[in-house]
């Protein structure tokens, strides 16, 4: 006698099959003194203990309905705050990431104000610090984190040509010349300033509030970000200055 779709799933059980450890690692940034930073944080529990890692941790069964849900999870109690963004970068798997076992992890990065972290810092739980980019990328990681940080890197540099991301790791209100300082951070290049005014301008991405604030012995004007999510997206990518080498001919 066969048995019904119901009768199978009443019957099935997971535990019963080989299945991999599956985890969400975050890829976390900031801007502080005018350098690109990610949080890293000190491994406290075998594997790796006493090692640097992207923080991340396992998805709960119950609680997380989605990935996405795991990760907006990781990333409160990794900093305390609830990002309005977070984007997977990729879903890595196999056999020798992990010493524990066959393991895959979903990477997602955010990008979070420096001083909200400040105001969440005391009450976390695990030791954390800011690092600097390209100091990061140069450190011993734990696992495959040098793979999962560069990924996170190159997927940020091309979101931020095309999107208004950068915008999330401003306040409320901010100039034109602050806006265009967190890209030139990100992109690790220089801008021209009346391109960029009119690229955030004229795609209606930023809008004047009335407002301004004295920078340097000036008023600026002040604006607010003018759409419905930072994954705003320009015509047109920036096109970046060319390198010596590229204006050379062959």
């Amino acid at each position: 006698m066969s048995m019904s779709e119901k009768e199978f799933l009443q019957n099935y059980n997971a535990r019963d099959y080989d299945a991999p450890l599956m985890s969400v690692d975050m890829a976390i940034f900031s801007v502080l003194a005018g350098r690109l930073q990610v949080l890293l944080i000190q491994r406290a529990n075998f594997p790796r203990k006493g090692e640097w890692a992207l923080p991340g941790g396992f998805i709960n069964l119950v609680s997380d309905q989605t990935l996405l849900a795991t990760a907006h999870r990781k990333l409160f109690e990794k900093t305390g705050i609830a990002s309005p963004y977070l984007e997977q970068v990729a879903t890595i798997g196999n056999a020798t990431r992990d010493p524990r076992g066959w393991s895959v992890t979903a990477l997602y990065f955010a990008l979070i104000d420096f001083k909200a972290f400040q105001q969440q810092e005391s009450q976390l739980l695990e030791h954390c610090e800011w690092i600097d980019v390209e100091k990061a990328r140069v450190m011993p990681l734990a696992f495959d984190h040098h793979e999962l940080l560069e990924a996170a890197i190159e997927r940020l540099i091309n979101k931020t040509r095309y999107t208004a991301l950068p915008v999330s790791l401003l306040p409320a209100l901010f100039t034109l010349t602050e806006l265009q300082h967190i890209y030139e951070i990100i992109l690790g290049q220089s801008l021209d300033k009346k391109a960029f005014r009119r690229r955030m301008i004229e795609a209606g991405a930023v809008i004047e509030t009335g407002q301004s604030k004295v920078v340097g012995k000036r008023p600026a004007q002040l604006y607010r970000f003018n759409a419905a999510s930072f994954d705003f997206t320009f015509p047109r990518s920036l096109e970046l200055p060319k390198t010596q080498n590229e204006n050379v001919s062959p």
